[in-house]
């Protein structure tokens, strides 16, 4: 996350920008890498190419980056496109970022804001400029890419136990936002049968106290033979 903050730094310095039909955003999975990266001072660059914080934890890699603008997927859709998101989360599985996005590689944090900024994944970074600077001369990602040193040095500058300690002494205390939900009462939950996305497992309504005994399945199909490159994502 150091290298993406120095990455976008030396982006801004060059006048670069991600390219406007990239859509940006930042998950951290903890709020103690927005702590560090504001101690470096590398928040700022992060955000001038668009990776805003907008939440933390699970959210790109689950589908929960929200909606394209509305002209990307009209576009999209008017040209069957096959488009490609970058993002150093866990999942690329096929329009699992996005129901729009087909193609889904995972990547290193510095190579996320390195493809922003190239704004197509068809591009060879290891030869290829990845845009102009504010005076028109080409840039490649090695004029950008940050030393090892740099990098060792603000990790050992900004990433330190008291952040830890800070941040995960109030983890279970929620912000204004999340205090301000209306929840129902009661020591169950009450489910929503008009949910697309959490629903009450049919499997112990009315389940006797006791099980009933265990007994033979007879004359079972099997519902379906797939192929290669299948996953749980696909047969949900």
């Amino acid at each position: 996350m150091i290298g993406a903050g120095l990455l976008a730094r030396n982006a801004v310095h060059k006048g670069l920008r991600s390219k406007p039909w990239v859509k940006t955003s930042l998950a951290p999975g903890s709020r103690v890498v927005s702590d560090y990266l504001e101690l470096a001072g590398l928040m700022p660059y992060l955000e001038a190419l668009g990776f805003h914080v907008v939440g933390y934890g699970c959210t790109t890699c689950i589908g929960n980056s929200g909606p394209l603008p509305p002209h990307i997927t009209r576009t999209i859709e008017e040209n069957q496109l096959v488009t490609a998101a970058v993002l150093s989360g866990n999942r690329n599985y096929e329009a699992r970022i996005n129901p729009y996005v087909r193609a889904n590689y995972l990547a290193s944090p510095i190579l996320v804001v390195a493809y922003a900024l190239a704004g197509t994944v068809e591009i060879d970074l290891s030869s290829e400029p990845i845009g102009t600077d504010s005076n028109d001369n080409e840039v490649y990602l090695s004029d950008l890419w940050p030393d090892r040193e740099e990098i060792d040095e603000l990790v050992a500058q900004t990433v330190h136990a008291d952040l830890f300690k800070g941040e995960y002494a109030s983890v279970f205390t929620g912000e204004e936002e999340w205090d301000r939900l209306k929840v129902p009462g009661g020591e169950l939950y009450e489910w929503d049968p008009g949910s697309t996305y959490i629903r009450e497992p049919p499997f112990f309504i009315d389940l006797p106290s006791d099980p009933p005994p265990l007994s033979d399945i007879a004359d079972a199909r099997v519902l379906a033979i797939f192929g290669d490159t299948l996953t749980t994502d696909h047969i949900s």
